[in-house]
C-alpha cells in the first residue's frame, strides 16, 4: 500500500476510534488488512503532524492537527458562500451547484474535512455531487450547508 493512501485511511480511523498508542494504528491497520510496522506508524504520525489531546475517556488520544481542520473549514465556508448557486438532496445523494470553476475545490474541502456522513464527493466546474453514507447524512450534509451560507 502507498503511503497518501495508508495516510488517508488512518485519517479514517482517527475520526472513529480513540487512538491512543502507536501499537493501535498496527493493530487497526492489521484488521484492515494492511501490515505495518511501529515504526512505519510513527513516521507517518510525524509526516501528518498529529497531535496528542486529551480524551474523554481519560489519557491522550492521536488527533489531527486542529489548525489544519479550522482552516481548512474557514476555506470551505468562505468558498461555498462565494459561489454558491443552490443545493438538493435525494435519497443519498446531495447536488449542489455553484459558480464555475468553484466545483472541484468545494469537493476537495469536503473531503479534507472528512466528515463521518459523507461516503464521496465529486466536483467538476459548476457542481458538486456529495454522496452520503445514508439518506440520513445527505440530509444533515444538505442542512449543513445551508448552516454555512446562514440559512438553516
Amino acid at each position: 500500500m502507498r503511503k497518501k493512501e495508508r495516510q488517508r485511511l488512518i485519517k479514517q480511523l482517527l475520526t472513529s476510534n480513540n487512538i491512543q498508542r502507536q501499537e493501535d494504528f498496527v493493530s487497526l491497520l492489521d484488521k484492515q488488512g494492511i501490515k505495518v510496522t511501529q515504526a512505519t506508524v510513527s513516521r507517518d504520525i510525524k509526516d501528518m503532524q498529529l497531535v496528542k489531546v486529551p480524551s474523554v475517556t481519560g489519557g491522550y488520544r492521536y488527533s489531527l492537527p486542529t489548525q489544519k481542520n479550522i482552516d481548512t473549514e474557514k476555506k470551505l465556508v468562505q468558498t461555498i458562500r462565494d459561489s454558491f448557486v443552490s443545493v438538493d438532496s435525494q435519497d443519498k445523494l446531495v447536488f449542489m451547484k455553484v459558480l464555475p470553476g468553484s466545483g472541484p475545490v468545494i469537493s476537495s474541502l469536503l473531503y479534507q474535512m472528512n466528515y463521518s456522513g459523507i461516503f464521496g464527493t465529486l466536483g467538476d466546474d459548476n457542481t458538486v455531487l456529495i454522496i452520503g453514507k445514508t439518506d440520513e447524512d445527505a440530509i444533515n450534509v444538505r442542512n449543513q450547508i445551508n448552516s454555512m451560507l446562514g440559512t438553516d
